[in-house]
């Protein structure tokens, strides 16, 4: 009768969507609580933001109960890797060189980079509307990262230390401009509109979020949207390598969260676009 009831139960589960076949019954995600609106920390010293719904989302549908701790930027893979916490929820974008020590789920939203310059500078901000891919760059592609050197010549830059937006600065403008590196977007942005550097590159959905504030006015758009290359195909959850059953479980969770549509309204709600990844059908 025991074992009749185990089944009975373990069929229930099955047909009720329980993602996670793991012995887990809750899980920690750890966020940087620093990038809204990706996430950040409220008036309340609570996490909140996209990232924090979608992980919510997803662990209803896993039928995990999770928590959220934040974790400053530069520590939060040495974090996942020493098991302070299961995964990771922050806007992190997937890697070949991420992947060396992490694994990734399939992503749950892609968006776009670009860099931003004080206004009171001048430049020409060019077509900020044009996107570019920095994937196979060819010839077009080449000219375009010309023109912007030419016009970043000399230049300082800040990025979010560790990010794939320092990569790509470096990459690309590393010899022609000064790149200076921080530990948090907040600080980034404290030194943009102090005028201690010019300008720079990161997520453009942060970006936007700032420049709709009275200090973002002093600051624009500069440049075409970037993306691939260094960036990858999007934004997933970080997760130890061992963990593959949880990578499953959340692979297959993005994947209904995204094909009924709930990835999609959570983006417009703090984005005001869908930046949910598109499917095969």
């Amino acid at each position: 009768m025991k074992r009749q009831l185990t089944c009975a139960l373990a069929a229930l589960l099955l047909a009720a969507g329980l993602a996670y076949g793991g012995e887990r019954t809750a899980i920690t995600i750890a966020s940087e609580g620093a990038s809204p609106p990706w996430d950040y920390i409220d008036e309340n010293g609570a996490l909140v933001g996209f990232d924090i719904d979608v992980g919510n989302e997803l662990c209803t549908r896993m039928k995990l109960q999770c928590t959220f701790v934040a974790q400053d930027w530069d520590g939060i893979i040495p974090g996942l890797l020493v098991k302070k916490y299961d995964a990771i929820m922050a806007g992190m974008s997937i890697t070949e060189k991420r992947k060396k020590s992490i694994a990734f789920s399939v992503p749950y939203a892609v968006a776009p980079n670009q860099i931003v310059m004080r206004r009171a500078l001048g430049l020409p901000p060019g077509d900020i509307e044009a996107k570019l891919n920095l994937t196979d760059i060819d010839a077009a592609k080449k000219e375009t990262i010309d023109k912007l050197r030419e016009s970043l010549k000399g230049r300082t830059l800040g990025v979010l230390r560790s990010s794939n937006s320092e990569a790509v600065v470096q990459e690309l403008f590393g010899d022609i401009a000064e790149v200076r590196s921080y530990d948090s977007q907040e600080n980034l942005k404290l030194d943009l509109t102090s005028e201690r550097i010019d300008g720079g590159l990161g997520d453009r959905l942060v970006w936007k979020q700032f420049l709709d504030t009275p200090e973002g006015k002093a600051v624009e758009f500069f440049g075409p949207e970037l993306s691939g290359g260094t960036w990858g195909p999007g934004v997933g959850v970080g997760l130890r390598k061992e963990d593959a059953d949880l990578a499953e479980a959340f692979d297959k969770a993005i994947e209904a969260s995204t094909r009924d549509g709930t990835l999609g309204k959570i983006s417009q709600k703090w984005f005001g676009v869908d930046i949910a990844p598109q499917l095969a059908n």
